[in-house]
């Protein structure tokens, strides 16, 4: 239904990396699920920790909470004025006094 929450869960695969070549983490969805514009997805399990130099995969399971209709209309709209805070970068001429 478009005006209604759509809540399911499916597998999902993490991989961290917390090197001194990168530092990322990656959650991939079972099935290659797409996520759009206001849609929620939550991890479950513990916290994890992966130590510097190390790198680990693990196996888990993620609520998906798909976005109404309105919701995703929403967060597209509102998304373009959140986007222009990217845009605010200023160049004072001359030193930065210390």
């Amino acid at each position: 239904m478009p005006f209604r929450r759509t809540i399911f869960d499916t597998p999902c695969r993490i991989e961290i990396d917390n090197s001194d070549a990168a530092c990322h983490a990656h959650v991939e969805l079972a099935d290659d699920l797409p996520i759009y514009p206001g849609d929620r997805v939550r991890v479950h399990g513990e916290p994890i920790v992966v130590g510097f130099g190390q790198s680990a995969v693990f196996e888990r399971t993620a609520t998906i909470e798909r976005a109404t209709v309105i919701e995703r209309l929403w967060t597209r709209f509102a998304g373009h004025f959140e986007m222009t805070e990217l845009y605010e970068v200023s160049f004072s001429p001359g030193r930065i006094a210390s």
